[in-house]
């Protein structure tokens, strides 16, 4: 039998006894302990409602009744691997390839997105027969020992930079080397590119992939020009390498305009090999490699059985089929544009307003906010993001941040987000920035807290 539900303290203190201190806590200082969520609330032990702007993982909503019945049901008659014949297994793939460019037709299924970017890793290096990768600063593509040797956001404060991986800088036009006043942006971080190339090569090394999130999330909810996949990936391409798009945290129509972030780029570009995860599954462990059938063949070249003992099992193919149907019968692609654009509407009137906010900037239900100190230098505002968080936290709005100088608010909710959720969240934030004593009250939550003593946060008029 389960014991009976423990109070908060004693969950706490349970967790920092058993799990290893590395598995940090949102809200470190006072965490939430959350119970139940459906949707795009989440509840505490006491029954109180938060909105969760952060959940990408919970693609279609936390608990979706469709997803939980197609796990149900596929439960009660068969889970077993994939050396069996099942209709799950091509049914979903063969689904997964209608959304996909018709050149990226052969799928690996596996556990996880660190799963998914390993094996995608493999293929490009068997098929290239080179070793070498290039990646953006500040990326992050998983926890296994070689993504983290691909991830600037780990290795730098690991072991450092391994001979073979090669970082380019992140195209980003609010804060990164070529801004949005450069003539140019878009060539200049492609010859970026290049010119690591050709560096490579002269020191003799031979570039396997250009390993790109489609839209940097850790790195500061960055929205790559476009165009500059397809200058990037010619480079590429010339010196014998493949493009790898990881959309494990965007993909599943969250941008809005299309199905899979890196179709932002325009439509005459197709990455060689296509990675997903996180939304895939509505929080069930999924993830799925798609590549073209060159690239495949060269991987079953070598004779050694690519075989995942969990990977494309009959509930997980289940449950990413009930994923894709939920997504095409409620609309939610639309929906993530529409909530998406009044989102970024709101908070692009906050920015005129409260000289903190520096950018703003997303495509549908992706987006970020950089805080920042100075219009002029643009440094970041890193305490004050995170006192934001926190206040918002207390206010039950569960908002965190990312970037290198942790200053970037980052939107990236269940796709069942609402346009009330996302004005009381920007009418929240506007008050809070702006010190007022009354806050927004919720009319839609179980429990609507009452205003706290000290609402003023800081003024930002000195700015």
């Amino acid at each position: 039998m389960r014991p009976a539900q423990r109070s908060r303290q004693e969950t706490l203190a349970l967790r920092r006894q058993l799990i290893g201190s590395s598995c940090k806590l949102f809200f470190a200082n006072d965490p939430v302990k959350i119970v139940k969520a459906k949707g795009q609330y989440m509840y505490d032990e006491n029954g109180r409602q938060y909105l969760d702007c952060i959940n990408n993982v919970a693609h279609v909503g936390h608990c979706h009744p469709d997803i939980v019945k197609a796990a149900h049901e596929q439960n009660q008659l068969l889970n077993t691997n994939s050396r069996y014949l099942h209709d799950n297994l091509v049914d979903y793939a063969e689904r997964l390839s209608k959304t996909l460019p018709a050149k990226l037709c052969v799928f690996y299924f596996l556990n996880s997105g660190s799963e998914a970017n390993d094996l995608a890793l493999r293929l490009a290096r068997q098929y290239t027969k080179h070793e070498d990768v290039i990646v953006l600063d500040h990326a992050y593509h998983g926890h296994l020992t070689t993504l983290i040797d691909i991830s600037p956001y780990k290795f730098r404060n690991l072991e450092g930079q391994k001979e073979w991986v090669h970082v380019a800088p992140v195209p980003d036009t609010y804060r990164g080397v070529y801004r949005e006043d450069h003539e140019d942006s878009v060539t200049a971080y492609a010859n970026e590119v290049e010119n690591i190339i050709e560096q490579a090569h002269r020191r003799g090394r031979k570039i396997a992939a250009f390993f790109v999130e489609s839209l940097p999330s850790v790195g500061g909810q960055i929205i790559p020009p476009a165009g500059y996949f397809q200058k990037a990936a010619e480079h590429v391409h010339k010196a014998g390498g493949v493009f790898i798009a990881d959309e494990i945290q965007v993909g599943f129509g969250r941008v809005g305009k299309h199905f899979w972030a890196f179709q932002l780029q325009g439509e005459d570009f197709i990455p060689d090999i296509v990675t997903m995860g996180k939304p895939i599954g509505n929080g069930h462990p999924i993830a799925c490699v798609a590549t073209t059938k060159e690239i495949a063949e060269a991987f079953a070249a070598t004779g050694v059985e690519y075989f995942n003992t969990f990977g494309g099992n009959p509930v997980s193919c289940a449950i990413g089929l009930a994923v894709l149907d939920v997504i095409e019968k409620e609309q939610l692609q639309a929906h993530a544009l529409e909530v998406g654009n009044f989102l970024m509407k709101l908070l692009k009137e906050q920015k005129i307003k409260h000289p903190i906010i520096g950018d703003v900037r997303g495509s549908g239900l992706f987006i970020g906010v950089d805080l920042i100190k100075d219009q002029a230098e643009r440094t970041p505002a890193t305490a004050e993001a995170e006192l934001l968080i926190t206040r918002l936290k207390e206010e039950y709005i569960l908002l965190s941040t990312d970037g290198p100088g942790r200053n970037v608010l980052k939107f990236k909710p269940p796709m069942c987000f609402s346009m009330e959720d996302a004005k009381f969240v920007v009418d929240t934030m506007d008050k809070l920035l702006t010190g007022r004593s009354q806050l927004p009250q919720r009319e839609y939550g179980k429990r609507t807290p009452e205003p706290t003593e000290n609402m003023h946060l800081f003024y930002l008029s000195r700015f």
